[in-house]
């Protein structure tokens, strides 16, 4: 169905998860023939692509939404109709509907396989009927490796979304459509997830655990590659269960000198694992495969033995360090980074003071402090125990200090090492003469750059501002460069030049 020259513009919230399905809509939607731009203020629909992770996020959607919605009434303005998808939208459907009237439509995930004329129709004064949402883990067998098989079957004329499309990027191997010229890119490898803690409401909305094939990962690969990125960000809810439905639990260490093999692709960084799921296979792989970012996302969440089991996870401070010991034997300045959840149902001070701990001992680079919140639908939310918003508050507070405190130490650690930066931005004058001066450098200093080293991941992990010398040529955004740390400002490092090539 044609669009006769409408246009649509994509806000993203939440994860680099959320990013990926962002474009495969936009990919959609473009192929459609609507015109992709990205300011919704010049688009006839304005699609909010929203996160639904805890309740912060929900209320970062609805606000986004709600400031969307007002360029409806802007005098002269052009969006016409405001459309809520992603997460948020599938978890809660016609409830958010109904409470969220400013939206012309909410849309689920099943919607997104003929998103082009569900946004004519809202143009045309109809306001789609939202979903009753649904357990989506249902939707595929139980067993892992029956699942290849039930997507396949679904996969036919006339089912609409039904199986193929069960979770957003799992549908055609490229499908998609880039919404940013940054040089480095998400690429999902699989959806869902299987793990049952008792916290989180993620397996319930995006579904059963499902991996892409790698044939379907590397022609996506190949065509970001083709696009100027040279950095892959494997991305998924669970990335160390990649393969186990395919029927091979070794396929990701395989998987990975492949992808780093795409021409074009100078490094592949993987994201979002479970440290009891990480074989030694796959640990060697992530420490030791050139070209492969060694760069450990571990999914701690906690670090006292009793809490972890009431969430229905693995480990304590012991393991986690052991863990954490193991990879820098094989990569000494290998990257760490993990979130921790303080304040959930039964956490004691003893318990706080366990994570407090395994937090000092640790040396991790960055650390994401969440204070826990009741999720629909979770088993948490009927457990006993509960602490009040204030204590949950103070937690929060008290762990944070920490964390920025340690981070600041892991970050003054690396003054010295060689890293190797994939440039993102060329710096003004303004900010390359304070980073500069923030380092302590000498004056007459050339431009700067600024990027990311190998431990740290995009958006979330701080970077590296790169100082050249006076009369010396920028890099440009996408280049690799070879750089000495001479600084550090939190997660942050400024560097210079090494004279080595990269």
């Amino acid at each position: 169905m044609r669009t006769s020259g409408r246009s649509v513009a994509i806000t993203s919230l939440g994860c680099s998860r959320n990013d990926v399905d962002s474009e495969e809509l936009a990919g959609r939607l473009d192929a459609a023939g609507w015109t992709l731009v990205a300011d919704p203020a010049q688009a006839d629909v304005a699609v909010v692509n929203t996160c639904g992770f805890v309740e912060q996020a929900k209320k970062d959607s609805i606000d986004t939404l709600l400031a969307t919605a007002d360029l409806k009434s802007e005098p002269g303005g052009r969006t016409q109709a405001v459309v809520a998808v992603g997460c948020l939208a599938e978890r809660y459907g016609r409830e958010l509907a109904e409470q969220l009237p400013e939206a012309d439509a909410v849309l689920g995930f099943d919607s997104y396989a003929d998103l082009s004329e569900q946004l004519q129709r809202v143009l045309a004064g109809e306001r789609p009927a939202s979903h009753a949402p649904r357990d989506r883990r249902t939707l595929l067998p139980l067993s892992p490796v029956d699942r290849q098989a039930a997507r396949a079957a679904a996969a036919v004329p006339g089912t609409g979304a039904a199986l193929a499309d069960v979770a957003p990027a799992a549908g055609p191997p490229v499908l998609r459509a880039r919404l940013d010229d940054a040089p480095w890119a998400p690429l999902k490898i699989a959806s869902g997830c299987d793990r049952r803690c008792t916290f989180c409401a993620i397996p319930a909305f995006r579904g059963s655990f499902v991996s892409r094939r790698p044939t379907e990962v590397l022609q996506e690969a190949r065509w970001l590659a083709e696009r100027g990125v040279r950095e892959l960000f494997l991305v998924s809810e669970n990335t160390t269960s990649y393969g186990k439905d395919l029927g091979d639990l070794d396929l990701l260490q395989r998987l990975l000198p492949e992808l780093v093999g795409v021409p074009g692709v100078e490094r592949v960084r993987v994201s979002y694992l479970q440290p009891a799921e990480l074989r030694p296979g796959l640990l060697e792989a992530l420490a030791s495969t050139p070209g492969v970012a060694p760069y450990f996302d571990l999914s701690f969440q906690h670090a006292s033995p009793g809490l972890l089991r009431r969430m229905r996870r693995f480990g304590g401070r012991e393991p986690f360090l052991d863990l954490l010991a193991r990879v820098r034997h094989l990569a000494p300045t290998a990257g760490a980074r993990s979130n921790v959840i303080v304040g959930s149902p039964g956490e004691t001070e003893a318990d706080v003071a366990e994570l407090e701990a395994f937090l000092a001992a640790a040396r991790l680079d960055v650390v994401g402090v969440f204070g826990y919140s009741d999720e629909d639908g979770t088993e948490a939310a009927g457990l006993d125990g509960h602490l009040d918003e204030q204590e949950v508050a103070a937690r929060v507070a008290h762990v944070s200090a920490l964390v920025d405190e340690l981070v600041a130490q892991r970050a003054e650690e690396r003054v010295g090492e060689e890293l190797l930066v994939l440039v993102e931005h060329v710096l003004d004058d303004d900010d390359a003469a304070e980073a500069a001066l923030d380092a302590a450098l000498p004056a007459g200093l050339g431009g700067a750059v600024s990027g990311r080293a190998a431990h740290q991941g995009p958006e979330v992990d701080g970077t590296t501002t790169v100082v050249l010398p006076a009369g010396a040529p920028l890099p440009r955004p996408g280049e690799m460069v070879t750089v000495r740390a001479v600084a550090a400002a939190g997660a942050d490092l400024v560097a210079v030049p090494s004279g080595r090539p990269s």
